[in-house]
């Protein structure tokens, strides 16, 4: 390289180098959102552009970082207005007043955090497509609307994919925000049928973007820290551990791995599910356990040992990942009835291990034709894909062969590689470099 040109070329780099501001209700955890986030920022990275994150709740750096409590879907306020917009179609005086007062005030802090970081693009991410935050959503919109300041909207899920959110006192909020049709916005998502539903019902194109992994990069073995991961879930090292990776919540189909370990007819074959059951999974996980208990099935939650990041309980015992616990397990469920794209099944995949799929509707379409070898039922799960599993776990040779085989897949289809070209494509359209 000739000393002459290496001036200019660092120039360039820095007029093309931006800074990203990404925007939510909530980085922090392992949720959809907060995860996809932190890949697109280490893809930025990669051509030199710095993140910035303003939410309303985050485990990013601080020094990084623009925390305002009223952005969290969980404010108390965004709450009250939450409990008076779903489930009716009249709205008072009052509830308009607040949501606007709300929206006024978390604008100005967008402002702040824009100044403050000087900010140069920014990337809303999901929170203006599922409406668990209407005042954030409108002062986004607006916001981008007086600064004209390029966007990059990454939805995962739509309001109208929600029943939840089909009766409400808000349809023009809905339609102004969520999403907005705005010029100097860029709009991705997840899959086709979203890409279909929001040119039909907005009239806004948009790009799909899948979740991806960094499949260029394989996980590393176990550390010392995750090494006794089957010793402290009381599995023996003979035992089959059939990871269900997954809330307990009814739409992640769990009755079918109960099914399907049953079917197994092997008391070693333990199902093992790593996340609580939340507010909307109590009662279905009662019934989970009375299914399990007539079929025989040795069911474990393990959500009290399972967190967003390693530590010590009350008890002293050691707290794992998720991604602690994939590299022990012998085969993973999933056999959910609808998923937005199924961060599980990439999961599985970039750890190599088996998993039986239920062929949900964004799977038929969007990733059963990129040619994975996975173990899939419709609906239910047949005494002969019970046979299936069954030598996929005592075939060594012919499970190696199908991870494998997957793995190559996912790198070619779903690796860093697929956001980093759409993403530089979309920041030289929006600012010209």
């Amino acid at each position: 390289m000739s000393l002459l040109r290496l001036p200019q070329e660092r120039f360039l780099s820095n007029l093309m180098s931006k800074k990203i501001g990404f925007v939510s209700t909530r980085f922090a955890g392992q949720d959809g959102v907060s995860l996809e986030s932190a890949k697109w920022a280490e893809v930025l990275w990669e051509d030199r552009h710095v993140s910035f994150w303003y939410s309303g709740k985050s485990d990013r750096e601080a020094d990084i970082s623009h925390v305002v409590p009223e952005a969290y879907f969980g404010f108390s306020e965004n709450k009250w207005i939450n409990e008076r917009i779903w489930g009716s179609e009249r709205r008072s005086r009052l509830l308009t007043e607040r949501i606007r007062d709300l929206s006024e005030y978390l604008k100005g802090t967008l402002y702040q955090f824009v100044e403050k970081f000087e900010i140069d693009i920014l990337i809303p991410q999901n929170v203006l497509a599922i409406p668990m935050h209407i005042p954030l959503g409108i002062a986004l919109t607006e916001f981008l609307s007086e600064t004209r300041m390029p966007a990059i909207a990454h939805h995962h899920d739509f309001y109208w994919e929600r029943t939840r959110f089909s009766v409400n006192a808000v349809p023009e909020y809905l339609d102004m925000s969520f999403p907005p049709d705005l010029a100097n916005m860029r709009d991705v998502v997840i899959n086709q049928e979203a890409q279909e539903q929001l040119a039909l019902r907005k009239g806004i194109s948009s790009l799909v973007i899948p979740n991806v992994f960094d499949f260029d990069n394989p996980p590393a073995p176990p550390d010392d820290y995750a090494a006794d991961v089957r010793k402290e879930l009381g599995l023996a090292p003979d035992d089959f551990f059939i990871l269900q990776p997954t809330r307990v919540v009814p739409r992640k189909g769990i009755e079918q791995s109960i099914k399907l370990v049953s079917l197994l007819k092997n008391p070693k074959c333990k199902l093992v599910i790593s996340h609580e059951a939340g507010d909307e999974g109590y009662e279905y996980y009662g019934m989970l356990e009375q299914l399990a208990k007539e079929e025989g099935v040795d069911l474990r939650l393990v959500a009290d040992r399972v967190g967003e990041v390693r530590q010590r309980d009350s008890k002293g015992r050691k707290v794992y990942t998720l991604w602690d616990l994939y590299p022990h397990a012998d085969f993973v469920t999933y056999p959910s009835i609808y998923e937005g794209f199924g961060n599980a099944l990439l999961e599985a995949v970039y750890f190599r291990k088996p998993i039986l799929i239920n062929r949900y509707s964004i799977f038929v379409r969007d990733i059963e034709p990129k040619g994975f070898r996975l173990l899939t039922m419709d609906g239910f799960v047949s005494p002969s894909l019970a046979d299936h599993v069954r030598e996929v776990l005592h075939n060594e040779s012919y499970r190696n062969e199908m991870v494998n085989h997957n793995y190559e897949i996912a790198r070619q289809f779903y690796s860093y590689s697929v956001v980093r070209s759409n993403l530089r494509a979309f920041i030289s359209s929006l600012t010209g470099y």
